[in-house]
């Protein structure tokens, strides 16, 4: 069928041309009637023609072919438009994130060439209390950042003692982890604290008091205690940065709470590890930091003490809720709204009790929880786990050879959301179910039905 086309043609001089059918010397455009112009477009049409369908390369197509070969150009040259500009966006990224990495890393250098190292240097001897799988693992680190340091582990269990002094193992928690050389035992008090310049507390909290109250005429006044302890005591609600002072005696004791995510046998595996130190000395923790930092743990420093103790003391009340979930294999939706919960509780309590928040989103608060609460190498899980499946909590704990501290811990919290008006249902019945006051399955119907209020 025939079409009244306009069909691009180059300017023809008058001077030259006996064309009839030319309407004006200059115009740009010659009026013809095609039967098959497939690639013309109409007199009357909107839509613009693509670049390449008025053939700018001159090629005469065969008229079978004409369609085919100028639609494959007009592909090409959008093909290798859109290679081209996302070959240039990828350039463009790649690049953006190399400067970033190698500023970061170029900060890092600086500040590693800048931090303080006297501390490590001067230090000659460094007293663990407590043989337990976190206080051999920190008792091997700081033994491995300086070969030269004596440290002293002060344990009551004598077949330890000689497994440490004389094979270099600790028979009872990593009998297949060989400890430095520097690494000695002893149950010897005195000799032990003799001439530390750090002291690491990592006896159960529960125990703390007794024992501190039992060496305290051997401990220096101004000996830094760096407490690796995580919990409340039962009967008085206080952290270990009450029961280190009054225990001693000495109100003014140096002290650093020591907290993160951080499982005993991967320190002794040295695999990368981040904690912090707090403490309301600055330069205290400062030189705790250079104590403990190595090229497998990294050390931050905090000043809220109150936030990185309650933090670490009631992730082990909520790591048996997360357990006993598991246990009762209630699914991952339950999993996930118990340990939010439980997240929004230790901030309510921790902040009401003059932490910050953002110590309880950090690496002491939020980091601890997770490795906590999902993790099977956790002791409290583990006890909810068994809890969730029906055993007893006395048969569960006399099974195990470690403490674990959330299960006195539970007993703590409700104490202190009455003493601070917060409310912590999660919290406040683990501690019901480790009295034997509650089952799980009733605690779960009881959640449940607990009045559906705006998130705070």
């Amino acid at each position: 069928m025939a079409a009244l086309y306009l069909e691009p043609s180059p300017l023809i001089n008058p001077l030259f041309s006996s064309s009839s059918s030319q309407t004006h010397a200059h115009a740009p455009y010659i009026l013809r009637f095609h039967q098959k112009v497939p690639k013309l477009i109409p007199l009357f049409s909107t839509t613009k023609p693509c670049p390449c369908s008025t053939n700018p390369m001159g090629i005469d197509f065969p008229p079978e072919q004409e369609t085919d070969k100028t639609e494959n150009y007009c592909d090409s040259i959008q093909s290798n438009k859109i290679v081209r500009v996302s070959d240039s966006r990828s350039k463009d990224s790649r690049k953006i994130v190399r400067v970033a990495w190698e500023k970061l890393v170029r900060w890092s250098r600086s500040w590693r060439s800048k931090s303080k190292t006297d501390v490590l240097q001067r230090t000659k001897k460094v007293v663990v209390l407590g043989g337990g799988s976190f206080g051999t693992a920190i008792a091997a680190h700081v033994a491995n950042n300086k070969s030269e340091m004596e440290v002293k582990l002060l344990l009551r269990d004598p077949l330890v003692c000689g497994s440490i002094n004389q094979h270099h193992y600790n028979c009872k928690y990593f009998p297949e982890h060989k400890l430095p050389e520097n690494v000695v035992a002893t149950s010897d008090a005195k000799a032990a604290l003799l001439g530390a310049d750090f002291c690491l507390h990592a006896v159960p909290v529960q125990f703390s008091s007794s024992f501190l109250e039992s060496i305290s005429e051997h401990v220096d006044p101004n000996l830094p205690f760096i407490s690796l302890s995580k919990g409340l005591e039962l009967n008085t609600l206080r952290m270990m940065s009450q029961i280190i002072p009054q225990a001693l005696g000495n109100p003014r004791q140096p002290f650093v709470a020591l907290s993160g995510p951080s499982f005993a046998l991967e320190l002794m595996k040295k695999l990368p590890t981040a904690m912090v130190v707090a403490s309301k000395d600055k330069n205290l923790a400062s030189a705790a930091q250079q104590l403990l930092a190595s090229r497998h743990l990294r050390i931050s420093t905090s000043s809220d003490v109150t936030g990185v103790e309650i933090a670490g003391a009631l992730k082990n009340v909520l790591a048996i809720a997360a357990g006993i979930v598991e246990g009762m294999e209630l699914g991952n939706n339950s999993m996930a709204a118990l340990v939010a919960q439980g997240c929004s509780e230790i901030r309510w309590l921790a902040t009401k009790m003059g932490a910050k928040s953002a110590t309880i989103t950090g690496l002491s608060g939020s980091g601890d929880i997770m490795l906590t609460c999902f993790v099977n190498l956790s002791r409290n899980r583990t006890v909810g786990v068994r809890l969730g499946k029906g055993e007893k909590l006395d048969d569960i704990l006399s099974s195990m050879n470690q403490v674990a501290e959330g299960v006195s811990t539970a007993g703590a919290v409700i104490a202190l959301a009455q003493k601070y008006n917060v409310k912590m249902p999660v919290l406040t019945a683990v501690a019901r179910i480790v009295d034997n006051e509650l089952t799980p399955q009733k605690a779960v119907l009881e959640l449940m039905s607990l009045p559906q209020v705006e998130e705070v």
